[in-house]
């Protein structure tokens, strides 16, 4: 169950196990089969090289044997298989057995905007000579040392594009991803000689990560602290403000609002794709990764804009003293992404918008939506958020949000609670299939 407990919650009293029979109908047992049969296969494909090939067909002919194998004989379409960097999301592998492509239960990998970077060519193309690259310095004139000019510069144009985030007077610090950044800013923020760890907090549901990154290093610096709605200890805090929240895209302010706070504002899903951009955020420490801007997740590369130097300058330290600096290479295939996006939004009015990323990814996950309202309607188990419409300065219309991750509540006795990533193509193929099962 631990592979799949981000992504079904069973809620069951003791006194209730005598019941079973009369809570469960065979549906939901095929549904519980299905879950735990595609785990173990996503488990066995993510640890078993060797062996994984003969295990998997074991697998596959055991939860073919109880009908609860789910699988999709036909090849990945070309369309681009849409991803998140939740824990609690749903997505896919490239594994492929027979024919049959494996959902994987285990961990997110988004691909869900490659068929708009397949459909662009050669113009997102760079290369980059053996001798280039080679020093550890980028720019020591910066205080963040190690980040590339051109993707600084590129970051600063794209948000005065869409507009979601000020830039004029902050630091920008590059991070192998958000999670190293997010790790950064707390030893930033924690004070280094305080007789005990500072409070970290985050409004539930919150991020899975969040508690484990925080604790992972053990640090005396700072601690998890839980659910921001219940934190009522004296003394200075860190709390984690994620919006569009991660996993139920609501919009999030601050939860605590006390004396002492230090505010880490999360705005990976902050994008014209996944929600309105009514203003341009302005806060003293905020995270962006360009995992969930583009898609391109292997590239491992996220940025802070940060209003206090020392601060910053902190950030700086814990990177140059946990990885050396950031990937150069990296860098400057990340400035080049980029580059091509604002590009295409330039000058106001460019009648190539309409084609333009922004366009394409939003009416993807518009798409999307969609289909799940259509599914979870005809089902009539689940009920999904609704969220309010507001007017986005950049597309230049008023939408609901369209988060990267959804919630489903199971209308049963049983409450499953199911966490599905919106942005996976196989998950929305297979969809019709679980809510066969479930319906009867």
């Amino acid at each position: 169950m631990k592979h799949i407990e981000g992504y079904l919650r069973v809620s069951l009293f003791l006194s209730e196990m005598g019941k079973l029979s009369s809570v469960f109908s065979l549906r939901h047992f095929l549904v519980l089969s299905l879950a735990l049969n595609v785990a173990l296969i996503s488990r066995v494909v993510y640890e078993g090289e060797n062996w994984r090939e003969e295990q998997i067909r074991a697998l596959m002919a055991d939860a073919s044997e109880k009908s609860a194998h789910v699988s999709i004989s036909s090849p990945s379409p070309p369309s681009p298989s849409p991803s998140t960097s939740s824990s609690m999301a749903v997505t896919s592998t490239e594994i492929k057995d027979d024919g049959e492509r494996v959902i994987n239960l285990d961990h997110g990998d988004p691909t869900m905007y490659e068929r708009f970077w397949q459909q662009m060519g050669d113009i997102t193309t760079i290369v980059i000579s053996g001798w280039q690259s080679m020093s550890y310095f980028s720019d020591v004139k910066n205080l963040c040392w190690f980040l590339e000019p051109e993707f600084a510069k590129q970051i600063i144009r794209l948000h005065k594009i869409v507009g979601n985030a000020v830039t004029d007077n902050y630091y920008i610090v590059v991070g192998t991803g958000s999670t190293q950044l997010f790790q950064a800013a707390l030893y930033a923020l924690s004070p280094p000689n305080a007789s005990e760890p500072m409070s970290v907090v985050s409004a539930a549901p919150f991020y899975s990560s969040y508690p484990s990154v925080t604790d992972f290093l053990k640090s005396g610096l700072y601690k998890w602290a839980g659910d921001a709605n219940n934190f009522n200890k004296d003394g200075p805090y860190i709390e984690l403000v994620t919006s569009p929240n991660n996993p139920d895209g609501s919009i999030r302010q601050p939860v605590v609002n006390r004396s002492g706070e230090n505010l880490v504002h999360d705005f990976a899903y902050y994008w014209p794709q996944y929600t309105p951009i009514s203003s341009p955020a302005d806060h003293d420490l905020m995270l962006f990764t360009v995992s969930k801007a583009t898609g391109h997740a292997g590239m491992r590369l996220g940025w802070a804009l940060v209003k206090d130097k020392e601060v910053a300058k902190k950030m700086t330290s814990f990177i140059e003293l946990n990885t050396i600096g950031v990937s150069k290479d990296s860098q400057q295939r990340a400035a080049k992404i980029l580059q091509v996006i604002s590009d295409s939004y330039e000058p106001v009015g460019n009648p190539k918008q309409s084609g333009s990323f922004f366009h394409f990814s939003h009416s993807m996950m518009e798409e999307r939506w969609k289909a799940l309202r259509s599914a979870a309607k005809q089902s009539g188990l689940f009920s999904l958020p609704e969220f309010p419409s507001s007017f986005c300065n950049f597309l230049g219309q008023a939408f609901g949000s369209q988060p990267g991750n959804c919630t489903w509540f199971v209308e049963t006795r049983v409450n499953f609670i199911l966490w599905f990533c919106l942005v996976d193509w196989e998950v929305i193929l297979t969809l019709p299939f679980l809510l066969q099962l479930l319906h009867g």
